[in-house]
């Protein structure tokens, strides 16, 4: 579980670092934003260790048709959460991933579950594991298109 907080905290210093009012802007060659790839960041790393075992969350429900594999902020219908709610929902997720997995890293899924790579994860761990290299392509992806509003 220490890696998830070292790669978390990461996560929530970049967050923290960002202004709200840029957190909309899709720059010339990219398909997303930051609050998308913040809230994707969130939403897959639940649907990881929640959803792979079955369990229901409101994060699942709620960020699905916003941050979901394959959705664009140009499509959203509603309003998607908040920056701030992003923030503190991934600052939460790393207390209510170790109470719920901790003892389950071992546990075989119900389903493999085969990411969009082709690999396919057999364990709870496995896919756990996976999740922070997820998560550390897309704080690489923020980066850029922060960077990429900076220079002009």
């Amino acid at each position: 579980m220490g890696h998830m907080e070292t790669v978390r905290a990461i996560t929530e210093q970049t967050i923290n670092k960002i202004p709200e009012e840029i957190a909309d802007i899709i720059p010339k060659g990219f398909n997303n934003n930051i609050r998308w790839n913040f809230g994707h960041i969130a939403f897959v790393q639940e649907k990881i260790v929640f959803g792979l075992l079955g369990e229901e969350t409101t994060v699942l429900k709620d960020y699905e048709p916003f941050f979901a594999a394959g959705t664009k902020p140009v499509e959203w219908i509603g309003t998607p959460p908040s920056f701030a709610e992003i923030g503190m929902v991934l600052m939460e997720q790393k207390t209510r991933i170790k109470d719920f997995l901790s003892s389950r890293l071992h546990e075989t899924l119900q389903n493999p579950f085969t990411n969009k790579a082709g690999i396919t994860f057999y364990t709870a761990g496995e896919a756990f594991l996976f999740s922070f290299y997820h998560e550390a392509l897309h704080i690489e992806t923020i980066k850029r298109l922060y960077r990429s509003m900076s220079t002009k």
